[in-house]
């Protein structure tokens, strides 16, 4: 998959746990752990908006897409 999931990174900014980003955002720790290692095909635009909200981020700051010769764009 050309999309690169920064979740970590942004939880670490946010100096957040996965579990508190569960509870604030009503979201399963399986779910969350799911799309933060990048093992999901699609994001519902609510949960992205709740997960931005919290952690005070765009939708951009979590979801890079990478092209096929490995350089962001």
């Amino acid at each position: 998959m050309n999309i690169q999931i920064n979740l970590d990174i942004q939880l670490a900014k946010s100096k957040m746990s996965l579990t508190e980003l569960s509870q604030q955002v009503g979201v399963s720790m399986t779910n969350l752990s799911l799309l933060k290692t990048g093992k999901v095909k699609a994001i519902r635009f609510s949960t992205l908006a709740a997960i931005c909200q919290t952690l005070n981020c765009q939708p951009g700051d979590i979801l890079q897409y990478i092209s096929n010769d490995n350089t962001a764009t």
